[in-house]
This record gives structure tokens, C-alpha cells and sequence, in this order.
């Protein structure tokens, strides 16, 4: 007959288990690539949780050096034991729109003003590239109708 162990400590750490740590809370950044600094809007929402602040930035600057100026959005992930890991992802669709069409911001007054204008082979590129971090279970078509709402919110006529 099989031998049954109880699942206490002793047992888990002779047979090298390793417990997951816990998750204390997840903090979303949108930072410029390669410029993060412990100022705001860093510093106080690591800060808070008791986070090297330092470290983070160190880490965050060294993988996003080579998409320097681009805004690229960072997800930490805060531990119980105040340690952290970080994902970064693909810069905001409005980025991707602003830079597709060479813009410094959209519309002051959205619906009213028009900023420019993007053309449906335009949003289906820039759907391709944000595909992965789009809620559109790889539909293009879906995706692109996700640009294009972001193009109309900022003020930019969809066509």
C-alpha cells in the first residue's frame, strides 16, 4: 500500500515546494520609456507599499531603454513580503494613433473639433501591432472597431 504523507511543512520543504507568495495589490503605470524617475507618479504609489523605489526604476529604464519616448505602460505586482515583479506592455492605443498621424494631442473638444483624420487601413495596423493587449480574442475586426473608438474619443474623424 501506498505510503500517505501529511501535507505539513516538513514534508513540502523536503520535497523542495515552493508556496506561491502572496499578491498584496497591482499597480498600473503609464511611463515614458527609459525616463522613469522616483518623482510622481513613482515614487508615491510605490512608496506606499513599502517598495525599493529605486530598484523598480532601475529595472523599469534598463528593459525599456530601446522604446525610449514612447509611453509604455508598466502592471507591478506587489508581494506581501514587499518584493515585486513587473510586466511592461505595448504603448496605449491613443499613442499609436497620435504617432500614426503625427499628432501632439487629440481634440480639446472631442465631437466638436476635429484633430485629423484616421483611415480604416490605418486603425487595422495599429490593431495589429496592439492585438495582444486588446480585449478582442484575435478578432481584427473587433480590434480595429476598438481603435477606431479610441480615434473618436480623442476627436479624430474614423473613416
Amino acid at each position: 500500500m501506498a505510503e500517505r504523507h501529511q501535507w505539513n511543512s516538513t514534508f513540502c520543504k523536503s520535497q523542495n515546494f515552493k508556496m506561491a507568495k502572496k499578491v498584496k495589490t497591482i499597480i498600473k503605470l503609464n511611463l515614458k520609456a527609459g525616463e522613469a524617475t522616483p518623482a510622481p507618479p513613482v515614487g508615491p504609489a510605490l512608496g506606499q507599499h513599502g517598495l525599493p523605489i529605486m530598484d523598480f526604476v532601475r529595472a523599469y529604464n534598463e528593459k525599456t531603454a530601446d522604446k525610449k519616448g514612447q509611453v509604455i505602460p508598466a502592471v507591478i505586482t506587489v508581494y506581501e513580503d514587499r518584493t515585486f515583479s513587473f510586466v511592461t506592455k505595448l504603448p496605449p492605443v491613443s499613442e499609436l494613433i497620435k504617432k500614426e498621424l503625427k499628432l501632439e494631442h487629440g481634440s480639446k473638444k472631442p465631437g466638436r473639433e476635429e484633430a485629423g483624420v484616421l483611415t480604416t487601413a490605418a486603425a487595422k495596423i495599429i490593431a495589429k501591432v496592439k492585438m495582444q493587449d486588446l480585449n478582442a480574442d484575435g478578432d481584427l475586426e473587433a480590434a480595429t472597431k476598438i481603435v477606431q473608438g479610441t480615434a473618436r474619443s480623442m476627436g479624430i474623424r474614423t473613416e
